[in-house]
């Protein structure tokens, strides 16, 4: 199956999570909230019916009373014109005249002529004293003018039709375009009261006599008509206006308020919230909410996708795609499940209310599984990413989101931490705690009744326990499906009870002790250059596994037998070499090794020269005089190491073989020769793609130089160990020195170098300088 996997497409897993996301995006369109059963006024509820959602609810009988109460204190619009005073001032003129040319003989019909204008008879004495020309220019020239005056300021043909404009009029007058609100309406005049103010004014302003005043008053009060008129049309428009303008009288319905019980009778407000939820019920599959959370969640996705290289960002690889996409089918597809059952449950449990239910969706799982195989970048990109979609999934708002966010950053720190599988498993009450902590900060920015409190409390518990179950079920699948590599893979893999490193300590003791400081030395400079110390490690006892295959043709597991070198020729020495790297891959393989450390082992000698049989084959070539040898042939096959614990990998296995070959290894004499090894390698350009910088190096070379400081220290050297290594050495017929100096050890004296082919083909040429 993992094989299977592996064969996906480069683009694949990218695909097959695209597809996932859209899969999803629809589901969210999917309405799974019941509808909302109807029951009319006067009708028994035959069960509860809760709200769904907060929504607002038109109370049309409270919105109608409003309108009717609005328009009855609207003022009304009264019109004040000038067409008053001027009608006056015309209809006396044509009196006057009518007035001034009667004779004596037409005296009666000049009388009946000015009654037809005024539409009342005149009395003769008045007929007779309007004649006077005097009294006509007192007429011109005082009284139309004050009558003019409060006209102008507006006349109302009967005050007691004002008594039911208890919020004042609106005085419009059309000459300049302006309205003012008149909310005293006890100083305007009416007719009556204009034409007593007239005779008042007659009497003590002008000093008239009665019979004058008579006559007067018998000419004009006919004459006066209202200047202040209400406009029907106007005052109906401005109703009308107003009222469109009016806010609806509206109920406030929460989510999860009981809008009726069962068994209680539904009134007016019961049916109409009822009837105002069921038009609110989504239609069972909504086509554009589906697109929006689509286009979001690849917004979102993006940030994971395109994060850059470096100690906390790692690129987006197919696999990882791969498990993208089932960590949102699964997770986002359990929410859906939760939320769709949540409602039925709620209606049948009493305890269970509304949007609780989703609280145990274990995405916290989520964020642990991811912590074991992502950088944390990739982890919070992840983690929104879920957040956001399964908070759709719920139908939920900016509160589940945050809870899920939180819990999953929460697994994923707490899990990013743990080294064993018991941690992972003590981890578990830490991260309940902390998704407590998370939902009691949520509850308290949406503060709501203790109802159910406790419920949320339990679900909150489930879900930490339920995530501590998805992240021991789910990583171990990964590994086997996807070819991962957790921490806990590699800690079981360093195990001395890993059957292919118990064959190396058997079959190869010399190369199992080089691997050991190699993994020593690796480890202390990955801590120190940020790379993966556990994984360095790790790679660095398998990465010389191959030499299972033939032990002896190495010089640290001859254990004093002849070189076999000695009898093949450099090609084949060379061979002989180059395989231990193809064989210890197929034993990695075969055993189950994981990819990671497979790689660093294919990549642990770069394309690096073997240097010792290249000279030896170039020096027989020119012995025979034949032609000149390629060193392409004598080269290893790479790749290149394309990592940090690669590189580091490599640098620490020449440094660590080379450095047995050392004379007298002072500290001093250590340093130059770590700094002189890492400097070839680096000059050879073996190191190109493996992300070491030049500050990591001079890191990782003071890791090598104190390591290899604590391996070749000075120790006192006993005079009885002295004679029983000469008394050894006289019976196995050897010379002192040669015993003093087994091949593979690490004595405190050395004499001259071993004929360690290996070791001599990754010696580089002299070079002299400090490393940079």
């Amino acid at each position: 199956m993992r094989d299977m996997l592996h064969s996906v497409a480069p683009h694949g897993g990218l695909a097959a999570f695209v597809l996932a996301m859209a899969a999803m995006s629809l589901l969210v369109g999917v309405r799974h909230t019941p509808g909302v059963k109807i029951f009319t006024e006067g009708e028994i509820a035959t069960q509860d019916v809760m709200a769904t959602q907060d929504m607002l609810v038109e109370d049309r009988n409270s919105t109608l009373e409003r309108i009717h109460r609005i328009a009855e204190n609207q003022p009304p619009i009264f019109d004040l014109t000038a067409d008053a005073a001027t009608r006056l001032a015309t209809r006396v003129e044509a009196v006057f005249v009518v007035l001034n040319n009667a004779t004596m003989d037409s005296m009666e019909d000049a009388r009946w002529q000015a009654a037809e204008l005024l539409n009342r008879e005149l009395s003769r004495a008045s007929f007779h004293l309007l004649r006077d020309v005097e009294l006509q220019q007192v007429i011109r020239n005082d009284v139309q003018p004050w009558l003019a005056v409060r006209l102008n300021e507006g006349v109302v043909l009967d005050a007691r039709m004002l008594e039911r404009f208890r919020g004042g009029i609106l005085v419009r007058n059309a000459a300049l375009g302006a309205e003012m609100l008149r909310a005293d309406l006890s100083s305007l005049r009416d007719v009556a009261t204009l034409a007593r103010e007239l005779e008042q004014y007659l009497r003590r302003d002008l000093n008239k006599s009665l019979r004058v005043r008579s006559a007067i008053s018998e000419l004009l009060e006919p004459l006066i008509t209202p200047s202040l008129v209400i406009n029907p049309e106007a005052t109906r428009d401005r109703i009308d206006t107003v009222m469109q303008s009016l806010e609806p009288v509206y109920y406030h319905i929460r989510k999860g308020e009981m809008v009726v019980r069962q068994g209680q009778r539904v009134g007016p407000q019961e049916q109409l919230k009822l009837q105002a939820l069921y038009a609110q019920v989504p239609e069972t599959f909504d086509p554009l909410r589906p697109l929006g959370v689509f286009v979001v969640s690849m917004l979102f996705a993006g940030g994971m996708i395109v994060s850059p290289k470096g100690r906390f960002f790692r690129p987006v690889t197919n696999r990882d795609a791969l498990l993208m996409t089932g960590l949102v089918v699964l997770f986002a597809g359990g929410t859906k499940l939760l939320a769709a059952i949540e409602t039925p449950l709620s209606e049948r449990l009493d305890f269970l209310s509304s949007d609780l239910l989703v609280l145990m969706a274990p995405l916290a799982g989520a964020g642990g599984v991811m912590a074991l195989y992502f950088s944390a970048a990739s982890c919070v990109s992840a983690s929104i990413l879920l957040a956001f979609l399964c908070t759709q999934m719920a139908g939920a708002g900016l509160e589940l989101f945050c809870f899920y966010f939180l819990g999953s950053i929460s697994a994923t720190l707490l899990i990013k931490h743990t080294e064993t599988r018991t941690e992972v498993l003590r981890s578990v009450l830490p991260l309940t705690g902390l998704l407590l902590l998370a939902w009691f900060g949520i509850h308290l920015l949406k503060y709501q009744a203790a109802a159910g409190i406790w419920t949320a409390l339990g679900l909150v518990v489930a879900h930490g326990f339920l995530a501590l179950l998805c992240v021991l079920a789910l990583g171990p699948i990964a590994e086997m499906l996807l070819g991962y590599t957790s921490r806990f893979r590699l800690l079981e893999q360093m195990s001395l009870e890993q059957p292919l490193l118990q064959e190396l300590m058997v079959t190869s003791p010399g190369t199992y002790h080089h691997s050991l400081i190699v993994g020593n030395m690796v480890e202390a400079a990955a801590r120190a250059t940020g790379a993966n110390p556990l994984l360095a490690k790790v790679a660095a006892l398998y990465h010389d596994v191959g030499k299972i295959k033939n032990p002896h043709y190495f010089i640290e597991n001859q254990m004093g037998c002849r070189n076999k070198h000695d009898k093949l020729a450099p090609s084949m020495s060379a061979l002989i070499l180059v395989s231990h790297v193809k064989k210890g891959v197929e034993l990695a393989r075969k055993h189950n090794i994981s990819p990671e450390i497979i790689d660093i082992l294919q990549q642990h000698h770069g394309t690096s020269l073997i240097r010792f049989f290249y000279v030896k084959a170039q020096e027989q070539a020119e012995a025979r005089g034949g032609e000149p040898v390629s060193e392409a042939d004598y080269r290893y096959p790479g790749p290149k190491p394309q990592t940090k614990e690669a590189g580091l990998v490599l640098l620490a296995d020449a440094i660590e073989a080379s450095s047995r070959t050392l004379v007298d290894p002072t500290p001093g004499r250590i340093k130059a020769h770590v700094d002189q090894i890492i400097r070839a390698i680096f000059t050879d350009g073996q190191l190109d793609d493996s992300e070491l910088t030049l500050k990591d190096l001079t890191q990782a070379s003071a890791c090598f130089v104190r390591i290899l400081n604590g391996i070749f220290h000075t120790r006192i050297e006993y005079p009885e160990a002295r004679k029983e290594g000469t008394k050894a050495c006289q019976t196995a017929g050897q010379p002192p020195s040669q015993a003093a100096n087994p091949p593979g050890g690490h004595p405190a004296g050395r004499t001259a170098p071993r004929a360690d082919a290996e070791r001599e083909a990754i010696l580089p040429e002299p070079f002299n300088g400090p490393l940079q």
